[in-house]
């Protein structure tokens, strides 16, 4: 890997000998971007060089804006999630023109996925025919990834990268005019006040910033476990697996060389002590028979080492803005879904590239009233890609889980074998999930497909009246299950965002 943590944080350190300086609010004078000396101006700042921070900073500081980029920890970060990229995703790369980034990684290319159920097994590709050779699906350490992106940022001579906690927005009038936050210094810790006209909000999965722009709605329906399986084989190479197991689903898919993430959701109502040992117990017993054969020596091995099993709570968080001149949210910050199908990094990155496109016309970002109520258009036009990957990961996730009820395991089944079929009817709902065709309408013409192949499954193979009582409850729960997930995304925004005034704002009047 090219970038190693103590080269990222040396630059960090270069770039930035006069930290500590203040950065003087707009009204005062401000010297020119690059002098390191007190009142250095920039035209945003980016809270956060996640993923989506760091290639908002490099899409600005591309399009000469001045960037001051403040993360918490420069090291590379080590995460269990974040390391499935989608071929939209890696589509939203190119255009940001970051696709080098998945390059000195040992990031494995992703054709699609192989599902395995009860013994059976079918193989879904990526829609990708007509589409360039290196348009694939990417998996990956998450670290090594952010790493990257971290350095094409930095490599900008517009952005300014620093090592620092945020601690707060500064608010005057109504308005967020910069950001209080702590660096470590030789002789101490010292607070440091940093003025901007906008401030980008992209401080992640935990964000403590988020409470000020957004009505967080958070809901942890599961835990992923993680482990790594070392030297092992997957049963498709280059695909990634998905075990609908009982109670719920198993995943796994290559991140370097030699590697195999697996995930295994934990329903809160099963999740286990992992430091007692108690959860290598479940693994072992519970988990591993229903894996498939090749994998699950590795798998038992992996867990039987129990300081190397990881778990983190699966976040729900609808998007619902409170829009303040001077601020954005972006990121896990804003908006998150289940983990399960690997949207989020899509998410984000289409939203990057939204939002650099809108903010292009933008000479100037000093009439903050003005900026936003221009970027209101921005929560709208974002929702037919974001609330399509958001919908489409809860409801498969509810699908996928093992259910008493009669009516959902047939749902279950009728998913997979819907997604057995091939054709139209697995390369559909995989262009949905990947991000290459994220249509709300076709989302829900799927959805209701695979609910009505169950009930035809049914009915032909025995139309008597218990059946035709399952397949009403089977269509009632498809119901129950999508319909909810898309009231909190927002019908309109979601099916019809150009019939909202805010979908044609101008950057006229800015």
């Amino acid at each position: 890997m090219s970038l190693t943590v103590t080269a990222l944080s040396r630059k960090v350190s270069s770039k930035s000998s006069n930290v500590a300086a203040a950065l003087v609010p707009p009204e005062k004078e401000r010297g020119a971007f690059g002098v390191e000396r007190e009142g250095d101006a920039v035209d945003c700042i980016v809270v956060g060089a996640g993923i989506a921070g760091a290639a908002l900073a490099y899409a600005l500081g591309k399009d000469s804006r001045r960037v001051l980029l403040i993360e918490r920890d420069c090291s590379e970060p080590d995460r269990i999630v974040g390391e499935l990229l989608q071929p939209g995703g890696y589509l939203k790369l190119v255009e940001l023109g970051m696709k080098d980034c998945v390059d000195e990684i040992e990031a494995q290319r992703v054709h699609g996925y192989a599902l395995f159920k009860d013994g059976r097994d079918a193989k879904v590709g990526y829609p990708l025919k007509g589409r360039s050779e290196d348009v694939a699906g990417r998996s990956f350490h998450h670290g090594r990834f952010v790493q990257r992106l971290r350095q094409k940022a930095d490599s900008l001579h517009t952005v300014k990268l620093v090592e620092g906690t945020v601690l707060s927005l500064i608010e005057g009038d109504g308005i967020v005019k910069g950001v209080r936050y702590r660096v470590k210094k030789e002789d101490g810790v010292q607070v440091v006040e940093a003025y901007a006209p906008i401030t980008f909000v992209c401080d992640g999965y935990s964000s403590n910033l988020r409470k000020n722009l957004c009505t967080p709605k958070v809901d942890v329906p599961s835990h992923f476990v993680g482990l790594i399986l070392e030297n092992c084989q997957l049963p498709y190479s280059n695909f990634g697996h998905v075990v609908l197991a009982n109670p719920s689903p198993i995943l796994f898919y290559p991140i370097s060389n030699t590697e195999i993430r697996c995930l295994v959701d934990c329903p809160k109502e099963v999740m286990q002590s992992v430091r007692s040992g108690k959860m290598a117990h479940h693994l072992i017993n519970n988990v591993a028979p229903q894996l498939p054969v090749q994998l699950r020596d590795s798998f038992i091995a992996a867990a039987s080492d129990t300081t190397k099993i990881r778990s983190m709570e699966n976040k729900i968080m609808p998007a619902v803005p409170i829009p303040k001149p001077g601020a954005l949210l972006l990121g896990d910050a804003f908006n998150m879904r289940h983990p399960l199908t690997g949207g989020g990094m899509t998410v984000a990155l289409s939203d990057v590239v939204l939002l650099r496109d809108m903010l292009r016309p933008v000479v100037s970002f000093q009439d903050q009233a003005a900026v936003c109520s221009y970027l209101q258009a921005f929560y709208t036009r974002r929702k037919p890609v974001a609330s399509t990957i958001n919908t489409l990961a809860g409801a498969l996730y509810r699908v996928f889980c093992a259910s008493p009820d009669v009516a959902m395991t047939e749902m279950t089944q009728a998913c997979f074998d819907y997604l057995s079929l091939g054709g139209v009817f697995s390369s559909g709902p995989v262009a949905l999930l990947s991000g290459l065709n994220p249509r709300p309408l076709s989302l829900v013409a799927h959805f209701f497909a695979v609910a009505f192949f169950g009930v035809g499954r049914l009915l032909l193979r025995y139309p008597s009246p218990k059946n035709f009582w399952v397949a009403f409850r089977l269509v009632k729960g498809a119901a129950s299950i999508i319909f909810p997930i898309i009231q909190a995304e927002g019908v309109v925004q979601m099916f019809f965002p150009w019939i909202m005034t805010l979908f044609y704002r101008s950057p006229l009047h800015v």
